[in-house]
């Protein structure tokens, strides 16, 4: 011991090899650490790190100094001076094969270093270094202790690990160096690139060989947990088999003793009485019989026999040929309606109409609808008074974000935990074949690797197909054909054409103020007072209050934000009510504010002047109709068309067909083309933020920039909407509802409609259509007749060109515009 101790010492006192500082080429490594007196394989092929390498083979020496990256995802070559440690090691390259521009080095390492100064990154990374001196040894004591302890956890791990090569072995078993110990098990074992840079940081023996023996302890731990599992996971698979052959061999006893009422023959004897009972379909029986032999035949400690018997209680559980007793009397559905919903007309009339003809001919396939409106007009409750009026069970299925087809059509029973699709589970639980069933969002469906929910719709909504539907899960026939579905959806486009085409569409269109009023008297203050604790002794809500709260505390084309602030409204008397308050509680549309805040949205409203070059317009959205204000603005001097609002391609396209056409047609409107081609033009959609998209403002846009042409003023009681042609024409757009309200809401009272759309004016309600003038236009010239003053009240640009009053010939705008006024 003391002979090792002086060769120690004598080894520390020698001076190291590479006495002062020098400059070295440096490689960075990603997620290894080499350290002295190991053989380790590199394989190199970043640009960067083949140029260092090449630059320490054309050396005598072929020294490279290997330094280890701080993170994972920093690779050699994007690898900068604060990415590397500073501590690393210095490698002779014993040999190098190229192979596929892959660099195959084997390195020996020889000393630690440490980084001096970065000199340079380019060729590659290049240092200034000092070799470290051997470490030092602190208590020798201690240092045994922690060499014999590692020895001993080395024979442990190497017990765990039966197939270790013998060289390995031996090496480990043989060596008798602390230091070169610890190295070796740093470079074999996958301790962590933080913890292997610490160890090469160690200037100690002591502390090296404590990061050692944590490092082993907890890599021996984790093999004896590895090893306990696989233990455990062996004797328990032993324990199956066992229980298996015993349960075949009292199988056998039993036989012989005629003992053969077991728990399983008892299963199926119940599972056979009742099939015997079940009201089923011959092909669905006589499967039901095949699969029960099969359960028969097995032990109830198999896999089958359990897979098998839920198979079969699903099939006893539908309701094949169990109907619910429909009420087939039209009056007292009609009053149902009436009750649950305000409104909605012609979707009642369709319900009606359905009901008759059940009425008159019982064995008809129930009709497939689907409601499309914005959020909040009463698509699902209106499902649940369809099923009301019918006298039908009700259940709803909410396909929003589903994306696997196997919720709709089940799993196969090869999978394990299979089970059937949605549509059969729901059936199971309203226990009859003809309920109203609601597939909620439709539209919002998705789709990915597991299939298409939509595809899987195609077959169910078919009422020539479903009647044979085949759930993945029974692969049996099932006839759907008496279900009564209804699908709701916010937006067409996004359904599928087949599928769209499969059901019959109901628009639900957004409510009028006044209808909003009707409902909030009606049904949704009576609600609210009711589920927050009130009587209507203690609350009352004034016209005047509701009115408020749809025009400044709300924006939909529903009454689900309405219900709300009425519910909050209510929530704030009940806490009066709750801390002692005895008065009764009237709120007016002063008190709103007091209770709620301030108003939340100012919708637009008609501008009492525009100047040339404005014009009012109407959108649709989600939400209802908006009213919009296209601005038009010459840029002296400049050139083109110039589109901002966040317009869409449809729409940049209508922009440019209004310029197109009044271009071509400025003699017919008194425009100097001049002005057109000598001027660029400025078109700009306020709210900027907001995306919008469509050729329903085409009209619009050409009476914008007619207007800043010719100087006359678009009509500040006047809003349009329809899509232009390039020959003039004015086509048909949708939404028509939608935005005349939020034009009447506006106090806009004089409407330019495609004349195609005119017919869609029926279903805007009688006390708006009164109060509202209604244009029908066939021609852009029409729209500029009607939409434009007379008069030219302002200049197109300044000292610029002035259009006369009369025209340049006799199918002029200004002469149309002029009879019309006298």
């Amino acid at each position: 011991m003391a002979d090792e101790q002086t060769q120690d010492q004598v080894k520390a006192e020698e001076p190291p090899p590479f006495p002062g500082p020098f400059e070295i080429a440096i490689l960075p490594l990603q997620n290894t650490t080499l350290f002295p007196e190991t053989v380790v394989p590199l394989a190199v092929g970043r640009d960067r790190s083949v140029r260092a390498v090449e630059s320490a083979l054309s050396t005598e020496e072929k020294l490279i100094g290997c330094i280890t990256t701080k993170t994972e995802n920093v690779t050699g070559d994007e690898a900068k001076f604060e990415d590397l440690y500073k501590i690393g090691t210095i490698v002779n390259i014993k040999r190098m094969m190229r192979n596929d521009g892959i660099m195959q080095l084997i390195v020996q390492g020889m000393d630690r270093f440490e980084i001096l100064e970065w000199i340079e990154d380019q060729p590659y990374i290049k240092a200034k270094i000092q070799v470290l001196p051997d470490l030092r040894r602190i208590d020798e004591g201690e240092i045994e202790a922690l060499k014999r302890n590692i020895q001993t956890l080395i024979q442990q791990a190497l017990a765990l690990l039966p197939n270790v090569p013998p060289e390995v072995r031996m090496a480990v078993m043989t060596q008798t160096d602390p230091v070169q110990i610890a190295y070796f098990l740093a470079s074999v074992l996958d301790l962590g690139v933080e913890t292997e840079q610490k160890m090469l940081d160690s200037s100690t023996v002591d502390g090296l060989l404590s990061l050692t023996h944590a490092a082993l302890s907890r890599e021996l731990e984790i093999m004896q947990i590895r090893s306990k599992i696989a233990t455990e996971a062996q004797t328990e698979m032993d324990k199956s088999q066992r229980d298996y052959v015993l349960r075949q061999q009292m199988k056998a006893i039993q036989k012989e003793l005629g003992e053969d009422e077991s728990g399983e023959r008892a299963e199926a004897s119940q599972l056979r009485e009742r099939l015997e009972t079940a009201d089923l379909p011959e092909e669905v029986r006589k499967e039901a019989n095949r699969e029960l032999k099969r359960m028969e035949a097995l032990p109830q400690s198999a896999p089958d026999f359990h897979v098998i018997r839920t198979y079969l209680e699903y099939i006893l559980d539908l309701p094949w040929n169990k109907a619910s007793e429909e009420k087939l009397d039209l009056n007292e559905a009609q009053k149902i309606l009436d009750e649950d919903h305000y409104g909605l007309e012609d979707i009642k009339e369709r319900i009606l109409e359905s009901l008759a003809v059940v009425k008159l001919r019982p064995d008809s396939k129930s009709p497939i609808l689907l409601f499309v409106g914005p959020p909040g007009v009463g698509k699902t409750s209106l499902g649940r008074s369809i099923a009301r009026s019918l006298g039908r069970e009700f259940e709803r299925l909410s396909l929003g974000g589903m994306r696997d087809e196997a919720e709709l059509r089940g799993h196969r029973r090869t999978y394990i935990g299979a089970m059937p699709g949605r549509i059969i589970q729901a059936l199971r639980r309203v226990g009859v074949n003809n309920p109203v069933m609601m597939l909620d969002e439709v539209d919002k469906l998705g789709n990915d690797f597991r299939g298409d929910p939509a595809s899987a719709l195609l077959e169910i909504l078919d009422p020539a197909q479903n009647n044979t539907f085949r759930d993945n899960y029974l692969d049996l026939p099932f006839d759907l054909s008496k279900v009564f579905f209804i699908a709701t959806a916010n937006q067409l486009g996004p359904i599928p054409m087949p599928l769209r085409d499969r059901m019959e569409i109901i628009q639900l269109a957004g409510y009028s103020d006044r209808e909003k009023l009707n409902i909030a008297k009606q049904y949704l203050i009576a609600r609210q007072i009711k589920e927050n604790g009130l009587t209507e002794d203690q609350l009352t809500i004034t016209d005047a209050a509701v009115n408020l709260l749809t025009s400044r505390y709300t924006r939909e084309a529903g009454v689900r934000q309405l219900e709300r602030s009425i519910g909050n409204l209510a929530r704030k008397v009940a806490l009066k009510v709750a801390q002692g308050s005895t008065d009764k509680a009237i709120v007016d549309a002063a008190d709103v504010k007091e209770y709620l805040g301030p108003a939340r949205y100012h919708p637009e409203e008609a501008r009492k002047e525009l100047p040339a070059g404005v014009a009012t317009g109407m959108a649709w959205t989600e939400m209802g109709g908006e009213v919009l204000f296209i601005e038009a603005t010459l840029l002296p001097g400049g050139s083109g068309l110039t589109l901002t609002g966040q317009l869409g391609d449809v729409m940049k396209e209508s922009a440019q067909a209004a310029r197109s056409y009044l271009w071509a047609h400025a003699a017919d409107f008194g425009i100097d083309p001049n002005l057109i081609k000598q001027n660029g033009i400025h078109l700009h959609v306020p709210a900027g933020a907001i995306p919008k998209d469509g050729p329903s403002a085409g009209v619009t846009m050409a009476s914008a920039m007619a207007s800043l042409y010719t100087g006359r003023k678009v009509r500040t009681d006047t809003a349009m909407t329809g899509e232009i042609t390039l020959s003039g024409q004015v086509f048909p757009v949708g939404g028509i509802k939608e935005k005349v309200l939020a034009a009447h809401r506006a106090g806009i009272r004089r409407i330019i409609l495609p004349a195609q759309n005119e017919s869609d004016t029926e279903e805007i309600p009688e006390d708006v259509r009164a109060e509202l003038e209604i244009i029908p236009a066939k021609l852009v010239s029409d729209v500029l007749n009607a939409g434009l003053e007379t008069e030219v009240t302002e200049r197109p640009l300044p000292g610029g060109f002035v259009p006369s009053a009369e025209p340049s010939n006799d199918g002029s705008a200004d002469r149309l515009i002029a009879q019309k006024a006298e």
